[in-house]
């Protein structure tokens, strides 16, 4: 008797264990590892604007017991910025966090998803992005190029710049030598300022040989990083080219589509968290970087009002430019100027005025 209970429990035994082996092949199966080289836009050591990819990595990580793991390569490392999303489309590469604004040669559109003059503020962004037709437009036009998009980060303002003294009109941008992005860069140009677009480890080099005489690139801790306060000792206030900055996680969509639900899922709550914590970290660093310009002998100051409306006014010009020349621009602009009219209305009844704030 005991050798049949006994040959009872070995078979037992050994069905359990097959039938484990079975079902955790069959959930591999289901749920295969994702072992993915991601190429980042920016430095994973920049707080806000870079560490979200490296934190959407470490979630995903974590959360699958290492069965979806992303190596992210720090900028240039596999590819220059503007070849990620060609190489995204082909299926080389299978994923990135990229800036899309470097998109905005071959999709003009592309830019307004990145940063917008006199635009969306962070959490309004992230509202029009998740709430309204942000993501939805985005990926319409990105699907069309076979790359599925999904937010991973937003910050709040840049500063205006960095200055070797103070702007006081629009005549004192004329003929400045001055690194900028976007459609910012584009307004600039307008005004007879000369823009480039060059990339953040370069700029201190640029203003040190005298080759630019002033250069945006991002909040003042990222600044701080890249050293401009060692050179130009006027730092300008409010960001008005950007008043948010966005960065996304793009995908392959044919490796998008076929992924499980279920991982899918799983890099659309990470790419959610690695967005909140961006506007957290972003938000709750700057105060006490500006707080410290005294001690580096700069000065803070903000831009007269007479020379944002100007700006302003010179930026609807370019909108409309833009508008006219491209249909998908025209589109993803009309829907944020929508939104932003809504979210005026909310902004204006239901927030404090600052002279209320404790």
């Amino acid at each position: 008797m005991k050798k049949i209970n006994n040959s009872i429990f070995g078979f037992l035994f050994a069905f359990a264990l097959t039938l484990s082996f079975i079902v955790s092949e069959q959930a591999n199966a289901e749920n295969p590892k994702i072992r993915w080289k991601v190429q980042s836009t920016f430095n994973t050591g920049w707080p806000a604007l870079g560490d979200p990819v490296k934190r959407l990595s470490e979630t995903l990580d974590a959360a699958t017991d290492g069965r979806i793991q992303l190596k992210v390569y720090e900028p240039g490392k596999i590819l220059p910025p503007l070849q990620i999303t060609p190489s995204i489309t082909k299926g080389t590469l299978k994923a990135a966090y990229n800036y899309m604004a470097y998109d905005q040669g071959k999709i003009p559109a592309a830019v307004l998803f990145a940063a917008v003059p006199f635009g969306m503020e962070p959490w309004e962004y992230a509202s029009w992005w998740f709430e309204g037709e942000g993501s939805k437009l985005a990926n319409e036009i990105y699907n069309k190029r076979n790359v599925q998009v999904l937010l991973c980060s937003t910050i709040g303002p840049e500063t205006a710049g960095w200055y070797r003294k103070p702007i006081k009109s629009l005549a004192d941008l004329k003929g400045l030598k001055i690194r900028f992005s976007g459609l910012g860069g584009m307004v600039l140009n307008e005004i007879g300022a000369s823009a480039t677009l060059m990339a953040g480890g370069e700029i201190f080099a640029a203003l040190e040989k005298g080759t630019l005489d002033a250069t945006e690139y991002s909040m003042p801790a990222i600044d701080e990083v890249l050293g401009f306060h060692k050179i130009t000792k006027y730092n300008l206030f409010p960001g008005w080219h950007q008043v948010s900055t966005s960065t996304h996680f793009m995908i392959n969509l044919d490796a998008w589509k076929q992924m499980p639900a279920s991982d899918r899922a799983l890099f659309e709550m990470a790419c959610t968290a690695a967005t909140m914590r961006a506007i957290t970290t972003g938000e709750a660093l700057q105060g006490k970087q500006i707080k410290s310009f005294p001690s580096k002998g700069v000065t803070a100051a903000r831009l007269p009002d007479s020379v944002l409306t100007e700006l302003k006014k010179v930026t609807d010009r370019v909108m409309k430019e833009q508008s006219a020349k491209d249909a998908d621009f025209k589109r993803v602009y009309e829907s944020q100027k929508a939104f932003m009219a809504d979210y005026d209305v909310w902004q204006k009844w239901g927030y404090l005025p600052d002279s209320f704030r404790f």
